[in-house]
């Protein structure tokens, strides 16, 4: 069944929060490439439920996509890399529209979140040193098949994908920039499916426009932090969004069994 959304009320809160969370996603954008959108739903969803936010959110990401291009460009991208990467991703976006009525986020939210859990403790038990290891074609369509079905239904595709590419050890610009092109992929292909599944209404339209405004200085900024970063913090910064990214999800599948 595709239901509508419902449409947030207008009033200078909503459109606050709305901005801020915005502003705060496009701010990881910049800095890390994506794939941690998932921190900024929790802002949206004290104005509004959390499938309007996805339904609102989807176009927004377009338009983050299209400015991050400006600062990570095809030099940054680990092109071997996104050609196993990129099939998993279109087929998991794809299982994730057809399952998105059926599926039981909550079970998927804390599966996910135990997952990456276990990864991280086995960098910290590794005195958080990045274990390189060799590229591997199963892994990669793993993890792009995850992500997939992760990021269309719950806009939280970024763990299966940096659980694939940290372990790689790539340079801080190259793992930036192909997440960043991953997820500009990904979300110009869920764009349409969210929008069947979650029809904007009324001042959905309108919170867009002005949130577009947030897009450009968040990403920015997030830029400049990211040049500030040398390539330990960035990865350990990386690692530590997965933390928070890991407790947000499984706190969703708890609370969801609990209320």
């Amino acid at each position: 069944m595709i239901a509508s959304a419902v449409a947030p009320q207008l009033t200078a809160a909503t459109i606050f929060v709305a901005f801020a969370a915005v502003f705060l996603i496009s701010f990881m954008r910049g800095a890390f490439g994506g794939g941690f959108a998932i921190i900024g739903i929790p802002l949206l969803s004290t104005v509004m439920d959390p499938v309007t936010a996805g339904g609102l959110l989807a176009p927004l990401f377009i338009a983050m996509d299209l400015f991050a291009l400006r600062y990570w460009k095809p030099s940054t991208w680990s092109k071997p890399d996104l050609v196993l990467l990129l099939p998993g991703l279109v087929i998991g976006i794809g299982l994730g529209f057809v399952l998105f009525r059926s599926l039981d986020h909550r079970a998927i939210a804390i599966l996910m979140a135990a997952i990456t859990l276990i990864f991280v403790s086995l960098w910290f038990v590794g005195g958080g040193k990045v274990a390189v290891g060799p590229r591997s074609s199963p892994k990669a369509v793993a993890a792009g098949l995850t992500s997939g079905i992760t990021t269309m239904v719950a806009h939280s595709g970024g763990p299966p994908l940096a659980m694939y590419l940290l372990p790689l050890g790539l340079s801080k610009e190259i793992y930036a920039g192909t997440t960043s092109l991953f997820f500009t992929v990904g979300n110009a292909i869920k764009a349409v499916p969210w929008l069947l599944l979650v029809k904007p209404a009324g001042n959905d339209w309108i919170l867009m426009m002005v949130c577009l405004f947030a897009i450009p200085a968040g990403i920015w900024l997030g830029w400049r932090l990211h040049a500030r970063l040398d390539q330990r913090q960035l990865y350990r910064a990386c690692y530590g969004l997965l933390v928070v990214t890991s407790f947000k999800l499984l706190w969703d599948g708890l609370s969801g069994y609990l209320a």
